[in-house]
């Protein structure tokens, strides 16, 4: 039975190529946060930006929660390596997401880091590219 290639691409996506972030060669970059260090992976170039990766890295725990915020995107996903985050939701969930743990976090939903390890490394990933961070109203019943 021969395979079915209806669903198959038969070019890469425009503007797409690869990229390969070698540990030997970080490029460390500006994020949201002072207290974290960030190491780009290349993917936005990569990915015509169309996708964003990147590890955060904390040596220190929060000393205050970052307060409330949402980013503008269409979700943002991230996989623990290294220690671990409280976070609430504005669906009234607070979550410990540990060593080994991953999260997708919808896009414009509300929530705010209020606890870290002291020591962290997190591989974030969000669509498109282009991730804005904005700060926010506590939802009703929350305080910051």
């Amino acid at each position: 039975m021969a395979p079915d290639t209806t669903m198959m691409p038969t070019e890469k996506a425009p503007g797409q190529t690869i990229a390969h972030g070698r540990i030997a060669e970080p490029v460390l970059v500006k994020g949201r946060r002072e207290f974290f260090t960030y190491r780009d992976l290349g993917v936005a170039d990569a990915s015509a930006g169309g996708m964003r990766a990147q590890v955060m890295k904390a040596t220190q725990g929060l000393s205050e929660p970052t307060g409330w915020h949402y980013h503008e995107c269409d979700g943002q996903f991230i996989y623990i390596l290294k220690g671990w985050v409280d976070l609430q939701f504005e669906d009234g969930r607070t979550l410990r997401v540990e060593e080994g743990d991953s999260l997708f976090i919808p896009g414009f939903m509300k929530h705010n880091e209020i606890r870290t390890a002291d020591e962290m490394e997190i591989l974030e990933v969000s669509t498109p590219g282009q991730m804005g961070t904005r700060p926010c109203d506590p939802p009703p019943g929350w305080k910051d």
